[in-house]
């Protein structure tokens, strides 16, 4: 089943202003040119409110702090509702793609807490999530492994909003 990823529009951004963010990797580059090498920087960072709204952002600049303030600023232009139950889990299991990372996202009962690796935890603490099952196949590039759960967490459905596409009273 393809489907688009839905943003958050400009009155709902400016609901969601207190946002949190989570610097998850800096990579350096170098190129080498006369003078020695000339390295640059880019930064990964996950944005969110920790109440159901999340999103990520990619900055590259000459130094680190420019590439985070980048990283931030775009995260906050790639926001996403996400639905949450009353145990703070997701509705339902579902499975995400980017390249060739695969994540598939378990809903956990209450206490369980967010078992997954460090990329797929930022993105579940930053959404509110606190008890989540997750597993990745494939690839384990962060930035892959980030875009993968966002697609997953852009699939999840609400009981209401099945009822409702399916024209039946719940």
């Amino acid at each position: 089943m393809k489907h688009t990823t839905e943003y958050l529009d400009h009155g709902e951004v400016e609901e969601a202003q207190n946002l949190d963010e989570a610097l998850l990797t800096i990579n350096r580059c170098a190129a080498v040119v006369k003078g020695g090498r000339r390295f640059s920087f880019s930064a990964l960072v996950v944005v969110g409110n920790r109440n159901g709204i999340v999103g990520y952002g990619f900055g590259k600049a000459r130094q680190v702090p420019g590439a985070v303030e980048k990283g931030n600023k775009d995260g906050r232009k790639h926001l996403q509702r996400v639905p949450l139950t009353k145990e703070k889990s997701i509705p339902h299991e579902v499975l995400g793609e980017f390249c060739s990372a695969r994540i598939k996202l378990i809903p956990a009962p209450e206490g369980t807490g967010i078992i997954a690796g460090t990329s797929v935890r930022q993105v579940a603490e930053m959404a509110g999530i606190q008890n989540l099952l997750s597993k990745s196949y494939g690839s384990t590039n962060p930035i892959n492994l980030v875009k993968a759960t966002l697609d997953a967490l852009a699939q999840l459905r609400t009981d209401e909003e099945v009822a409702s596409l399916r024209g039946i009273a719940l």
